[in-house]
């Protein structure tokens, strides 16, 4: 089944896995596998020049935890499929320092996981390896519209 949200302006992101404030299966958790959920974008603004993927936990105990940022993704990508990187997009740096997805693996209750697509009229001309306030300093002044989809995750071995 295709889960859904949309946004105010028309783009949507969507997801197999999962519905909106829903619990997101254990397979895209520490607990399993740990892989990416796939997610599928659409109605993306036809002047758009690049996508920025970005996924964070809000309810992280010090400060809000960066999972996984991706940007200058082609806007004409419509499918970020399960355990890959969107095709042509470039990893920035994660709330760890490294690249790539980092599972939901909250140390304590129920926290959410926002997972947040952008389609910019730019392509952003970044550092080398860039976190994700960067990405998003970029952005400013460069978002024609975005989506969202947010996840519910508790650890099972709380």
């Amino acid at each position: 089944m295709l889960y859904k949200v949309q946004s105010r302006d028309g783009m949507t992101l969507t997801s197999t896995a999962f519905q909106n404030d829903t619990f997101i299966p254990i397979k895209y958790t520490c607990d399993d596998v740990g892989h990416n959920p796939p997610l599928t974008i659409s109605q993306i603004p036809k002047n758009a020049k690049s996508l920025v993927l970005m996924v964070k936990d809000p309810d992280a105990p010090h400060q809000t935890f960066t999972h996984w940022v991706v940007y200058n993704i082609p806007p004409s990508t419509m499918q970020i499929l399960e355990d890959q990187v969107p095709s042509d997009g470039i990893e920035g740096l994660n709330s760890v320092g490294q690249k790539g997805y980092v599972a939901p693996c909250p140390p304590s209750g129920t926290h959410r996981y926002v997972f947040s697509v952008y389609a910019l009229d730019t392509v952003l001309d970044v550092v080398p390896d860039p976190e994700q306030q960067e990405i998003q300093q970029a952005m400013q002044n460069h978002v024609l519209d975005s989506a969202k989809i947010t996840g519910l995750y508790k650890k099972i071995t709380q």
